[in-house]
């Protein structure tokens, strides 16, 4: 069982304890934790100088008749879904395919968390990182983030879970999507969300050189500088404008993105 002891000294290694951080996590990686999430996240705040995580809810979303074309997704499709969205509310939980960790943060009585009804962030002595994010520019607090010199940090986890990737990539001018989310007033349409992100871990070789490592347990953990990281995706995205992409035959986003480049090539 990882002791609480072994986890600070893994996280302390990192040399993070000045530095704004997003994280991604997975416990499982882990194995058994003594105190389990809690300890970890502990022992995250007391190894940073704050946190931040997405807590997107997907459970608000709903697929119109009609929109925008190349737009990602098959209109008209999700009926049965829609009637099972739910409106956004502060409190909403996490979605699970986030982790135990992000709602486990937003949970904290001394959390902050956004108000996108899709895609929003809690955070712990990261207030200024929030107050960037708008409806109309849900990565914003990454942007924020990287301008304060922030850290990525992959518990367990590897780049395709790296939400930083995505707004990397709108800075290269990658294509965007348009989603509808419920709240109690009305439909919101949320412009600004992200690609698929499962052909992400072909960035690794490219950041190799500034990532900093460490293993605890049976886990590792990557930290990665936020302006570089960025930066290598830019690079990476100018040099080949669909690099990064998924080769999935049925991933609508990934071929929007693709039809999208035909069309201005």
């Amino acid at each position: 069982m990882i002791s609480y002891s072994d986890l600070k000294l893994g996280l302390t290694k990192l040399g993070l304890t000045d530095r704004l951080v997003i994280a991604h996590a997975s416990l499982k990686a882990f194995g058994p934790m003594e105190g389990g999430a809690e300890t970890l996240l502990r022992i995250l705040l007391a190894s940073t100088r704050g946190v931040v995580m997405p807590t997107f809810t997907y459970k608000t979303m709903l697929t119109p008749e009609v929109g925008p074309p190349n737009n990602g997704l098959t209109y008209g499709r999700d009926q049965d879904s829609n009637k099972m969205a739910e409106p956004f509310h502060p409190d909403m939980p996490a979605d699970p395919t986030m982790g135990i960790l992000p709602e486990l943060l937003r949970r904290h009585p001394q959390a902050i968390r956004s108000f996108h009804p899709i895609q929003s962030f809690a955070e712990i002595n990261a207030d200024a990182i929030l107050n960037s994010q708008t409806l109309y520019n849900p990565l914003a607090p990454i942007g924020a983030l990287t301008e304060q010199d922030g850290w990525v940090l992959l518990l367990g986890v590897d780049q395709t879970v790296n939400t930083s990737i995505h707004y990397a990539e709108k800075l290269a001018g990658r294509r965007q999507f348009v989603r509808w989310a419920l709240t109690h007033y009305r439909v919101v349409e949320c412009p600004g969300f992200p690609g698929d992100s499962s052909g992400f871990n072909d960035i690794a070789p490219a950041i190799e050189k500034f990532v900093r490592r460490v293993e605890i347990g049976g886990a590792l953990v990557q930290a990665i500088p936020l302006k570089k990281l960025v930066e290598v995706v830019i690079n990476r995205i100018k040099e080949d404008p669909l690099a990064l992409l998924c080769q999935r035959d049925d991933c609508e986003r990934c071929r929007a993105i693709r039809v999208g480049y035909k069309e201005t090539a």
